[in-house]
């Protein structure tokens, strides 16, 4: 089965983005994740609909942020992408016929809504400030540039590219 990562890649760039410190091209943000400019601006699209992140055009331009990270939650990002399901459980037959595989699949159901509400729970706690400050411990653990150094935003090192 397919994993989702469209949350997993969106906070991503959102934490290039916060590194930047002013607008990356599609085509940075999308070398960073391995991926395309046309998959990163449709991406982002649904991001710029909610107030999370805006795009300027020509010389200069690019995205950046246009959110406080301290107020934006997992869960907002995983809503602005459009609240893709969070467990990937599936029945074997969706109307089936036999009483053996209703209860199965009503069980199935239930696990995977109470999964899901603690998981929604869960990344309605954590933001992208706090994503933010376990990427800058983890760097100064690596030996990386102090904030008070970083005068240039770098992709490559951040990333490891």
């Amino acid at each position: 089965m397919k994993r989702d990562s469209r949350l997993s890649d969106v906070l991503h760039v959102l934490l290039h983005m916060a590194e930047a410190g002013g607008p990356v091209t599609s085509e940075v943000l999308a070398k960073a994740m391995g991926s395309h400019p046309v998959v990163v601006r449709r991406t982002l699209a649904g991001l710029r609909r909610q107030g999370h992140v805006r795009s300027e055009k020509g010389h200069g331009g690019g995205w950046s942020l246009a959110c406080d990270l301290a107020q934006v939650t997992l869960r907002d990002i995983h809503e602005a992408l459009g609240a893709p399901d969070l467990v990937a459980l599936g029945h074997r037959t969706e109307a089936p016929g036999c009483l053996v595989e209703q209860a199965v699949n009503a069980a199935l159901d239930r696990a995977a809504r109470e999964a899901e509400a603690l998981l929604l729970a869960r990344l309605g706690e954590v933001t992208l400030a706090a994503l933010s400050a376990d990427f800058h411990r983890r760097l100064a653990a690596c030996g990386g540039p102090g904030e008070s150094e970083r005068t240039t935003y770098d992709m490559e090192v951040v990333h490891g590219d």
